[in-house]
């Protein structure tokens, strides 16, 4: 095409969610004409938030899924966000199906803000510990990075965003830019001091949320207000309370001129041209006109979550590259990990009667990781967080019928022992049987190629949910909790929604994609900053450090532009 046609940008940005959005914001605010493609329709802030006021007896089912739904969709059903209240910001397993070599639950939100608008908001920065895990430990390998490399850009993210959280001083867990904490129980405290008395490498902390629990500047501009507490999150919130890509990121970068938002824009490929040797476009799919259109940018950023990502790069083919984009090495699609959220233990505490919960606040307790940190202890590779709830339920008196039964319902008062529960945050070992690729046969609704998964749990999973339970069980017995049980869900891998790698970062290309600053390392004006970037999985709930992966690379962009002039 002509260079004067509107199909020229500076830079496109594969997905408009978290990452995508956070790419966008930098790249715009550098001055860069940038187009954003999102596959979904376009959600607005505030005015695409159907359900965000409604109360529970407005909904037709009190916020069950239909059978119906639940039938036709057996996946997307076990999601725990997947209700009635929500249930519009999630792909149905029909309309985008996927080839399950064994068995995968990939859940997946397709409009603009992706699954900033349902996620659980958990945001912890890595270590050091984590980024040297590969090459201390010996799988995958090496990092190209640090944690210094990446600290200032997780303060960038962090005050932008905002988060909540308490300076703990934890070397495996890097304190960073935080708001006040909500408070954590009486009894989340008292689980800290015990395990605090009974063991010198275990923390009970609160859990650092995405939530803004202070007035700041730079939230006023933004159009946010204060956290309500309400734990409807998944619906979207409007006061902009925690962060979404479309409250913050993508706004910001629309007021700046220099975006251009394009919903129901399937990305088919990225054009490389041979005798240019990069990159310099992509191919793309009206989502509802079938129709193909190209458009043509300097760098390419690549944020359409995990798997698509790997999708897209890998129907990227040409002559140069017949395997892929990039893939000269033949590990992109490889190396594909998640978290291990099978494992669940449940208990009573008698104590603190005087004591009950009233209100809301978005997160709980959690645990850093206390296992292998230091060094290597057990018989499985790395290990676990989990996270720590609290709280009373009243004991409703259910007996009677008609006005003797209303009366007791509303008559209520009296409150049962407390509830504690927690969850285990495994880290899986990135494996090469770990992978992703295209369906030979198979194509889905665009004529791409279906994604097939084949993942699963293997013997360090195994051992290391059964160290939780021992763990657990004994810090339980020693916090004075009674009527313990554990429970091992056996849950298949993606229902933690947290998958990750396939791209990953490296030092070496024979043994790896990107390079430290996600470029690939055979095509550099193609950023990959999303999940599928990781070259290990740490234990920490994984979006922040995406988030600032992206900021850092998105303007390493921006400097070579200037450099190349």
């Amino acid at each position: 095409m002509p260079n004067n046609t509107d199909h020229h940008f500076d830079a496109i940005i594969i997905g408009g969610g978290m990452t995508g959005g956070w790419a966008a914001k930098e790249l715009c605010e550098a001055g860069l004409k940038t187009l954003m493609l999102e596959r979904g329709r376009n959600v607005e802030h505030i005015a695409d938030y159907p359900t965000t006021a409604m109360q529970p007896w407005e909904f037709k089912h009190r916020g069950r899924i239909p059978y119906e739904v639940e039938k036709e969709n057996p996946v997307i059903s076990r999601c725990y966000a997947f209700r009635e209240d929500a249930m519009h910001f999630f792909v149905k397993d029909t309309e985008h199906p996927y080839v399950q070599d064994k068995p995968f639950d990939w859940i997946r939100g397709y409009q603009v803000g992706g699954k900033s608008i349902m996620w659980a908001r958990q945001v912890q920065r890595w270590s050091d510990f984590d980024f040297e895990g590969p090459a201390r430990d010996g799988f995958a390998v090496d990092w190209p990075i640090r944690y210094k490399d990446l600290e200032k850009w997780y303060t960038r993210v962090e005050q932008f965003i905002g988060v909540s959280g308490n300076k703990d001083g934890l070397d495996m867990l890097p304190d960073g830019d935080f708001l006040k904490p909500f408070d954590m129980t009486c009894v989340e405290q008292h689980f800290r001091d015990e395990v605090k008395k009974h063991y010198k490498d275990r923390h009970v902390i609160y859990s650092r949320c995405a939530h803004i629990t202070e007035e700041r500047e730079i939230f006023k501009q933004q159009g946010r207000v204060l956290c309500q507490g309400r734990n409807i999150c998944q619906r979207g919130c409007p006061f902009g309370g925690y962060f979404n890509a479309n409250s913050t990121v993508i706004p910001w970068a629309q007021r700046t001129g220099n975006l251009t938002l394009q919903p129901h824009s399937v990305v088919h490929s990225i054009i490389f041209d041979e005798k240019e040797n990069r990159a310099t476009g992509v191919r793309v799919i009206n989502a509802e006109t079938k129709e193909t259109t190209e458009y043509f940018a300097k760098i390419i950023f690549v944020n359409a979550a995990t798997l698509n990502t790997n999708l897209v790069l890998l129907n990227s083919k040409s002559d140069r590259f017949p395997n892929g984009l990039g893939n000269d090495n033949g590990l992109l699609g490889k190396y594909v990990g998640f978290h291990i959220y099978r494992g669940k233990i449940w208990a009573r505490h008698e104590g603190h009667q005087e004591f009950k919960t009233v209100g809301g606040r978005p997160t709980s307790a959690y645990i850093p990781r206390f296992r292998n940190v230091y060094r290597q202890e057990t018989d499985f590779l790395r290990g676990y967080a989990a996270g720590f709830y609290s709280g009373r339920n009243l004991s409703v008196n259910r007996q009677g019928f008609g006005q003797e039964l209303t009366g007791n319902l509303l008559g209520s008062k009296d409150y049962g022992p407390w509830n504690v529960s927690s969850h285990m945050m495994g880290e899986t070992i990135p494996k090469e049987s770990g992978f992703v690729a295209l369906d030979e046969q198979l194509k889905d609704a665009w004529g791409i190629p279906q994604l097939r998964i084949s993942v699963e749990h293997d013997n360090n999973d195994e051992k290391m949910i059964q160290d939780f339970f021992e763990q657990f069980t004994d810090m339980y017995k020693k916090a004075g909790f009674t009527d313990i049980q554990t429970h091992d869900t056996k849950q298949a891998p993606g229902l933690d929604i947290h998958e990750m790698g396939g791209v990953r970062m490296g030092r070496d290309p024979k043994t790896s994609l990107l390079n430290e600053w996600n470029q690939l390392h055979a095509c550099p004006n193609v950023y990959v900053t999303d999940g599928a970037c990781m070259t290990s999985f740490s234990t920490q709930n994984p979006s922040l450090t995406f988030m600032a992966l992206t900021a850092r690379a998105a303007n390493h962009a921006v400097e070579e532009l200037k450099r190349e002039g």
